[in-house]
């Protein structure tokens, strides 16, 4: 299992200390500083059955300055979400957890992060 997060938020803080709390095997990744690749992100969004505006932060400055609101939302458009994503990590919803089974949840919630551990 792995969790990518920011350590400056506070819903990553909650769902590494629930993690912890529960005794959970996972690795942090600090994806700010650790980029994930488009090729990661494709392979995210696969696990998660989102496509990449579902899992943009559309309220973040560099979202503004693209203008992402505007973008349509189809299958053309994918990958140019997917390269912003890539190149402005911050627009990446958080935490992400990539379960063993090989699906992942974004675990705003201590909910999200329980159905996490249960797979």
């Amino acid at each position: 299992m792995e969790i990518w997060i920011n350590p400056a938020c506070s819903k990553c803080r909650s769902a590494v200390k629930l993690l912890d709390a529960e005794g959970a095997d996972y690795t942090v990744r600090r994806y700010l500083e650790d980029v994930p690749s488009e090729d990661e992100i494709r392979g995210v969004l696969d696990r998660l059955g989102l496509e990449p505006w579902d899992i943009t932060r559309t309220q973040e400055d560099a979202a503004k300055e693209l203008g992402v609101k505007e973008w349509p939302r189809d299958a053309g458009s994918r990958e140019q979400w997917i390269k912003a994503l890539a190149e402005h990590p911050k627009l990446i919803q958080r935490p992400i957890i990539t379960a063993d089974d090989g699906t992942a949840v974004v675990a705003r919630t201590d909910e999200a992060v329980r159905g996490a551990l249960s797979r």
